[in-house]
């Protein structure tokens, strides 16, 4: 019998690029406004968002795998509330691609994913 197979841990670029998917959506978006104010009821989110309760349960597990909300269950309901320290991970990425030039070294965005090019053997 073989040992199970660990999923590698996610690069920085690949968790990065999971925050930022997890705010490329207006619903999402709209989420997390109202969590400003602090934790809510599932069933006013629902509410409020005029959402059917597939498609609200569907964008709130987008949010919680990429860490932006937490939640807790209340008998039979559910309660989300922002993950500060998460929404703090993405200020400070928002702001370091904000600076000109990085850090020595590191690869610009359009590099990332791609193989080093090849040098030409000396013959």
């Amino acid at each position: 019998m073989t040992a199970a197979r660990r999923r590698p841990e996610p690069t920085v670029a690949a968790q990065r690029a999971e925050l930022f998917h997890a705010l490329s959506d207006e619903t999402r978006l709209a989420i997390l406004e109202m969590l400003r104010g602090g934790e809510r009821c599932v069933c006013d989110l629902q509410d409020d968002l005029d959402a059917a309760q597939s498609r609200l349960s569907f964008h709130l597990k987008v949010l919680r795998e990429a860490g932006l909300v937490r939640d807790r269950k209340a008998g039979r309901w559910s309660y989300y509330a922002l993950n500060p320290e998460r929404v703090a991970e993405v200020e400070a990425y928002a702001r370091e691609l904000a600076r000109p030039g990085g850090p020595v070294g590191a690869p610009a965005l359009h590099q990332i994913g791609r193989q080093p090019p090849r040098r030409p053997r000396a013959s």
